[in-house]
């Protein structure tokens, strides 16, 4: 079964082009902040990650995250964050021009491994987490699920 942990909105900075590399054109999106909200974390997203994305020749967009989140109880948590992004043509035009464009018109999906050594979010250590996700101008939500 999942479980909805949270809603992530983290916030970026534009895009940092960094060229062709050996599996697709590479680039570099700096993770600067966001608010965490939901049932079971609650807090804020730290300005010192970054999304390490790989565009393949098919357009498929290879996601490889890593950032912290701080609970409002001040534990530190590190999210790594791995998925894909993928649709139609127009429809991953429309988002690279940053067009508010339905979730449910391409595919998001992630997997993530969370760690803490703060004894209150201990579970995370030892949970699987799924996520699904939106592409905003500025911004991805992603919807945290733990399985259960």
């Amino acid at each position: 079964t999942l479980r909805h942990v949270c809603d992530l909105f983290v916030s970026l900075d534009p895009i940092r082009e960094m060229g062709t590399g050996r599996a697709g054109q590479r680039r570099i999106i700096p993770i600067v902040g966001g608010t965490v909200k939901g049932p079971a974390l609650n807090g804020r997203i730290l300005n010192l990650g970054a999304d390490w994305q790989t565009i393949w020749g098919n357009g498929v967009a290879e996601l490889d995250t890593r950032y912290a989140i701080e609970t409002d109880d001040g534990a530190t948590i590190e999210i790594r964050n791995y998925g894909y992004r993928h649709g139609p043509a127009d429809v991953l035009a429309a988002i690279a021009r940053g067009e508010e464009v339905d979730p449910g018109r391409y595919y998001m999906r992630t997997h993530a491994l969370l760690e803490t050594g703060d004894a209150r979010y201990d579970w995370v250590n030892r949970t699987l987490f799924v996520g699904t996700g939106a592409r905003l101008a500025g911004q991805v939500v992603i919807s945290l699920f733990a399985l259960e």
